[in-house]
């Protein structure tokens, strides 16, 4: 089922963390180098590295339970 308004996630479905935390990270990395200042790239960038950081920690305790 999707909603209305043109979106395509289904409704309804509950992300991840993991799964959360990898689409931050791209999304971050794309904002990143779409960014017009350096201290928003530089800003973006952090960010991309936090989200990875915590989906890789996720996965990590994904795999340990």
């Amino acid at each position: 089922m999707y909603g209305s308004s043109g979106d395509k996630r289904r409704v309804g479905v509950v992300e991840s963390d993991q799964r959360f935390y990898f689409r931050r990270a791209a999304e971050e990395r794309i904002a990143a180098q779409r960014a017009i200042t350096e201290s928003a790239r530089q800003w973006h960038a952090q960010l991309a590295q936090q989200f990875a950081a915590r989906a890789a920690e996720s996965q990590q305790v994904a795999a340990a339970a």
